[in-house]
């Protein structure tokens, strides 16, 4: 949602921003990795119990995932591989964040949000499939109230003001929610094009 309300009207400011730091230097590819090494730096912290320094992590990560986009239009290096790596990595990267969460409270001896992460990294790993689903299908999925963006607002805020149990509670239910959104979506669209063929 914040993402498709955006856009990329802050492409000229970030990659201003950007320009003025590193020139015409740097390649998405890369800056999708250094996305990805942050997002383990946080889960490491988490582990380690310092929640506050994840929260930075995480806000590194995103930046990183934010940039790498914008290098890749305003350089003229969008690739349909670079599309493709930085979804997969983003999967890596939500997912060993929850991972760590599950360590962590397994640590603790708490069994019920060891449940609790499971269920959002479910919701969490199947937003993104049902879009790539949908997209095969050649309709196109973009709709629903948790998409990544979202997430990571979420998870920080977790992080930095020591909300976690709540924000994984929201997680748990919206990221289940924006699936059904999405099926319904894909159902209404394909029934659409089904009754035209018949």
């Amino acid at each position: 949602m914040i993402g498709d309300k955006i856009g990329h009207r802050l492409d000229p400011y970030l990659f201003s921003f950007y320009h003025k730091i590193l020139g015409a230097n740097g390649t998405p590819d890369l800056l999708t990795v250094l996305g990805l090494l942050a997002m383990l730096l946080a889960s490491l912290l988490v582990i380690r119990d310092h929640w506050v320094y994840a929260g930075l992590a995480i806000i590194l990560s995103g930046i990183f995932d934010l940039f790498d986009g914008v290098v890749a239009r305003r350089l003229n290096k969008v690739t349909r591989f670079g599309g493709f790596f930085d979804s997969v990595l983003d999967r890596y990267s939500d997912l060993l964040f929850l991972f760590a969460l599950l360590l962590f409270y397994l640590e603790q001896g708490r069994r019920d949000l060891v449940i609790l992460v499971f269920v959002v990294a479910i919701g969490t790993a199947l937003v993104p499939y049902a879009r790539a689903r949908a997209e095969a299908a050649q309709v196109a999925c973009n709709i629903g109230l948790m998409e990544r963006a979202e997430r990571l607002i979420l998870l920080v805020a977790g992080t930095l003001f020591h909300l976690m149990v709540p924000v994984l509670w929201i997680l748990a239910v919206l990221t289940h929610v924006t699936v059904l959104q999405r099926i319904y979506h894909v159902w209404k669209k394909l029934k659409v094009k089904d009754q035209g063929q018949v």
